[in-house]
């Protein structure tokens, strides 16, 4: 198929290039030396997102906050000024789940169709095309789009309407960082209280407490290797996601609210373009 691809981020890069190594024809917008190598693999580099809409029959974008989509879909030489009904736009972004409905709404009027398909994973999911995808949308589009998530995904799941999939991420995103601070407490109450933490963290591994965190960011933590998979300011961005939507729910989430307060410390301490585990810094 000919698809679009904006946003060749840390994780939009490996995600594309799934994607031609599967036989598809992309084209990209805002390639930039991180990401020629795409181009030299047969993809075609394209001067704004309405170009790319004009080319491709699927859009997918991968870009880093609301506003982004909002711009590169709605904006000057976006992509609503080049589809044409029968065209699917994937967004593949993490973004707040009421901006995801009313982007479906005008979409659709368009006669195009509209999936939300936030990711988790990160670098290392996006490289190995293992990523958990988490998909709103109407059943026919999900299905249209399966192919393609098959080539970046392994855990694929529709998770129900337009909107749906950024509530399952919101979520995702709870619990990450909820275990990012349990993690980072523990290893730092160990080394405190004299004991090795790589050695507590070896033990770890092997009972209750083992976590994909305590695996992956656990060894981060102990040897400070912090340059990012995900980065802090991504991460604080899908908390304040939460909150701003535990805000209109009236619903509690305190320990969110507290990770959050964690994570603007990190943010002041200059680290938020280094890993999300870099939270034990903080502390």
């Amino acid at each position: 198929m000919k698809i679009g691809f904006i946003g060749l981020g840390v994780m939009g890069r490996p995600m594309a290039q799934h994607l031609i190594e599967a036989g598809h024809e992309l084209f990209l917008h805002r390639v930039k030396p991180q990401s020629a190598h795409l181009i030299d693999r047969g993809a075609t580099a394209c001067g704004s997102a309405t170009e790319v809409a004009k080319s491709a029959e699927i859009i997918i974008l991968m870009l880093p906050d609301t506003p982004d989509v909002e711009t590169v879909l709605f904006g000057e030489n976006g992509v609503m000024n080049g589809v044409e009904p029968g065209k699917l736009i994937i967004d593949m972004s993490s973004i707040s789940p009421l901006a995801s409905k009313d982007f479906a709404t005008r979409i659709e009027a368009r006669g195009c169709d509209y999936v939300d398909a936030p990711v988790s994973g990160g670098e290392v999911g996006a490289k190995a095309a293992s990523l958990t995808i988490m998909a709103g949308g109407k059943p026919k589009a999900f299905e249209r789009a399966m192919p393609l998530f098959e080539k970046m995904g392994k855990n694929i799941t529709l998770i129900g309407g337009v909107g749906d999939g950024q509530i399952a991420k919101v979520a995702n995103q709870i619990i990450v960082a909820l275990n990012i601070q349990a993690v980072s407490e523990a290893l730092r109450f160990s080394r405190k209280a004299g004991a090795d933490p790589t050695v507590v963290r070896k033990a770890l591994l092997g009972g209750f407490a083992a976590s994909r965190v305590l695996e992956v960011h656990g060894e981060r933590m102990i040897t400070e290797a912090f340059e990012p998979g995900f980065r802090m300011r991504l991460h604080h961005k899908d908390l304040s996601l939460a909150l701003e939507s535990a805000r209109l729910l009236e619903l509690m989430l305190p320990n969110t609210a507290m990770v959050h307060q964690l994570m603007n410390g990190a943010l002041e301490k200059g680290l938020g373009d280094k890993d999300h585990s870099a939270l034990i810094k903080a502390l």
